[in-house]
């Protein structure tokens, strides 16, 4: 059966059943809206593909100084940013959240200038004490938005470690000894058992701890004065996920599983690439049942692996390759895929000369390319950005923050003296999806036929198949008139919304003479109640 559902944007929303002839009423008092192009799309609801397990963002480096140090009024404005459901006469309160990664700190807050990291944002305290006991006051930062997450209903959590605990590491330090991996080789079993325990004091406490996170980025060295981080060979990565294993059985969770291997770009999940052999290559090596660091038998690792979106994301033809391979190589071994990191690395933007040319809708217009490739091309079930909120300094833009934080100095002040606060339409375009693509929810094809790499969408529906969402990206100069059917579903449309992000609008809901109508530069989302 087939349900059509025609949006133009000079008539009124109508719901149109099966069969039905394709006629709106069009009020004389309606204001008539002229776009520069007419295209057309379908949703065949009966397509289904991956199933969405939630979108997510992370607290380092700063939401633990906010926590800390700001006013009450500016974190819970900031929390309400990030998890509030709530719409508002046709304005969202927030993106509504579904995950929320947690920065599991290795104790270089504790050593202060002594850890050799410079910037104190990225040196994180650590729950494990130097004489071996847990102090579950230390990041009450990072806990006072673990706990906002809960109580907006956010309750997904990804704890993640950039280092093992400082007490545990060759150097002391909480950055690595570059290329060598800087965990000692007696404390393997002891970072496992800190992870796990971790785990199941939060998960005691209310907090559904789903993965947790024990490496990051182990194609890189981590020396150097810049942050939290350690290097991994193969060798390395599969001793620990054999220790967390164990673990996490004995002294963790009882559901939380393993997730690996975050991945620095998403070419190393099925090749080489520039990397040494024994760190690239990542799904074949923890997947292959002959590879001598096969994984695929532990009970807390399931059949997924994640990847960050960094540094191969500047064109539409190398986020469709290498989303494609990493697709094909994940469905050789029957994997989910998590993109877990993202934001703008490196030149290169093919939309814009360079990031002085760049609007901040255009640098959250590359963001929504990215996404559509991660969702679209690679089938990932989830999709996080990485630094939630920091400082705009030495003419970066939006390129590292959903919600720009300014000190009460000044963009270059201290951050641990309050300040204020302004959303990004980086945060408005990342919840276009999240808001309203809900976990469960599962993406179905969407065909636009005269769609292009400056115009494209996708399509998800709800379990209970009682909502239909469907988020369009216009990167044009124009804009575009959407007539949309959908197919493969046996109810009809009984209304829908629709919520626009550009220059002019933060996800703000349109009335019902623009319903199809899509402005140059913009993403919109249209919601469809079914019944």
């Amino acid at each position: 059966m087939k349900n059509k559902y025609i949006l133009l944007g000079l008539s009124y929303l109508a719901a149109l059943c099966s069969c039905s002839d394709d006629k709106a009423f069009e009020p004389d008092y309606l204001p008539k809206i002229t776009s520069d192009h007419a295209m057309t799309s379908t949703v065949n609801v009966a397509g289904k593909h991956q199933v969405i397990d939630g979108f997510a963002s992370s607290d380092a480096w700063t939401m633990d100084y906010i926590g800390k140090y700001w006013s009450n009024n500016a974190k819970e404005g900031i929390a309400k940013l990030l998890f509030s459901q709530k719409v508002e006469r046709g304005n969202p309160e927030g993106i509504g959240l579904s995950m929320w990664r947690v920065n599991l700190g290795g104790g270089t807050a504790e050593q202060g200038e002594a850890s050799g990291i410079t910037d104190k944002t990225r040196r994180v305290e650590c729950f494990l004490t130097q004489n071996g006991t847990y102090d579950w006051n230390k990041s009450s930062g990072q806990q006072y938005f673990m706990q906002k997450a809960k109580e907006y209903g956010c309750n997904n959590f990804v704890l993640f470690s950039n280092t093992p605990p400082v007490q545990f590491t060759v150097n002391g330090k909480g950055s690595g000894d570059w290329w060598n991996n800087n965990l000692r080789e007696d404390c393997f079993d002891d970072f496992a058992d800190f992870l796990a325990t971790v785990a199941k004091h939060f998960s005691d406490n209310g907090y559904n701890i789903s993965y947790i996170s024990p490496l990051n980025e182990p194609q890189y060295s981590w020396g150097g004065d810049g942050q939290e981080g350690c290097s991994w060979q193969h060798v390395h990565v599969a001793k620990m996920a054999r220790a967390l294993n164990e673990s996490l059985k004995t002294k963790g969770p009882e559901n939380t599983m393993m997730l690996l291997a975050e991945a620095a770009k998403v070419p190393y999940l099925y090749t080489t690439d520039d990397s040494w052999a024994d760190r690239a290559n990542v799904i074949p090596t923890y997947f292959k049942s002959d590879s001598e660091h096969y994984l695929g038998d532990l009970e807390r690792m399931p059949k997924l692996i994640c990847a960050h979106s960094y540094w191969w994301d500047k064109t539409w033809d190398v986020l469709f390759d290498s989303r494609t391979k990493a697709r094909a190589e994940a469905d050789k071994y029957g994997l989910k895929l998590y993109q877990t990191e993202w934001s703008m690395l490196g030149e290169g933007y093919e939309d814009y000369e360079n990031y002085d040319q760049a609007t901040y809708m255009d640098l959250a217009l590359s963001m929504a390319k990215v996404l559509h490739h991660d969702l679209v091309t690679a089938s990932m079930n989830s999709w996080a950005y990485w630094t939630t909120a920091s400082q705009e300094v030495y003419s970066q833009k939006s390129r590292f923050y959903m919600i720009r934080l300014i000190p009460t100095g000044g963009d270059y002040g201290n951050i641990a003296d309050g300040g204020t606060y302004e959303s990004s339409k980086n945060l408005w375009v990342l919840g276009n999806y999240s808001l309203f693509v809900r976990p469960g929810y599962y993406r179905v094809d969407l065909n636009i036929p005269e769609g292009d790499k400056k115009f494209f969408g996708s399509a998800y529906i709800s379990p209970e198949e009682d909502k239909l969402v469907v988020v369009y990206t216009n990167i044009n100069d124009e804009s575009i008139q959407m007539e949309t059917s959908i197919e493969g579903l046996n109810k009809q449309v009984v209304s829908m919304r629709q919520y626009v992000t550009s220059s002019t609008s933060d996800l703000n809901e349109v009335d019902e003479y623009l319903k199809g109508y899509i402005p140059a530069k913009s993403v919109v989302t249209m919601v469809y109640d079914l019944k």
